[in-house]
């Protein structure tokens, strides 16, 4: 599928979406500018974006914001739940901070690290690997703006991009998602058996002007999302105001999730 309509078919995507959901979203679209929204994705001439998020791990534990934040993604994306950790699908979970982190070996920060619970997701890393082995570019990073993409259509279960992510940030539908739901939410469609799925950074939020899902949930800055391009954002002044750390930085990857600690 050609560049070009695949965009078709994510503006397509995103009309589809707009009828669903009646009027509200027909207000969030007069509205792009209002509190705790985010300028739209679509392309505009001259204009580069490249979406980053920032998660402040001392507001995460202040206010034990895990399960907030993991329940808004899921309930947001129909990502199903099943006890059986083989089955298992996540697009935002928890890690201890020593496997999230394992490159950062001082002991004493290990030390006063060892219980914190860490938020992680994908990274729409800016040279993603999982990209480069997929044989049907199912996965494939926006030009755009940098966010890795999914499209689950054309996804044939192959599963190489699960062993190139060295994140495990992508997760494999053995069991009929809709299956493992209590509760669909028409605003996002459901997947089917046999197909790859992780964080997309809420890009159908985003294309509308709002944050993604998990950062709307926090109520104190936990997660702050934002343009790496534009030098007044939020994440930028995070990122100069505040020592930052990122996951696996050695890999050469570029992950675009950066963690203050």
């Amino acid at each position: 599928m050609d560049r070009t309509r695949r965009r078709f078919l994510q503006l397509a995507g995103a009309g589809v979406v707009g009828a669903a959901g009646g009027t509200a979203l027909r207000a969030v679209a007069r509205e792009p500018e209002a509190p705790g929204s985010v300028e739209s994705v679509q392309p505009q001439a001259g204009i580069s974006r490249r979406w980053a998020m920032v998660v402040n791990l001392k507001a995460v534990e202040r206010h034990h914001s895990w399960d907030r934040i993991i329940e808004a993604c899921h309930r947001a994306h129909n990502v199903p739940h099943f006890s059986s950790a083989k089955d298992e699908v996540k697009w935002i979970w928890t890690e201890e901070f020593e496997a999230a982190f394992p490159s950062q070996e001082q002991p004493y920060v290990t030390l006063e690290h060892h219980d914190r619970r860490v938020p992680v997701l994908c990274n729409h890393c800016d040279n993603p690997p999982c990209t480069r082995v997929c044989p049907t570019e199912a996965t494939w990073k926006r030009e755009s703006d940098g966010i890795v993409m999914m499209d689950w259509h054309r996804c044939i279960g192959c599963r190489y991009c699960v062993v190139a992510c060295p994140y495990g940030s992508r997760s494999f539908n053995w069991r009929d998602p809709r299956t493992g739901l209590e509760e669909i939410t028409k605003e996002f469609p459901t997947r089917m058996r046999g197909v790859v799925e992780k964080c997309t950074f809420c890009e159908e939020r985003i294309a509308r002007g709002l944050e993604p899902a998990c950062a709307e949930a926090c109520e104190h800055g936990e997660i702050v999302f934002g343009d790496l391009e534009d030098a007044n954002s939020e994440v930028r002044r995070l990122l100069r105001e505040h020592f930052t750390i990122r996951r696996k930085p050695t890999l050469g990857t570029q992950p675009q999730v950066y963690y203050i600690v």
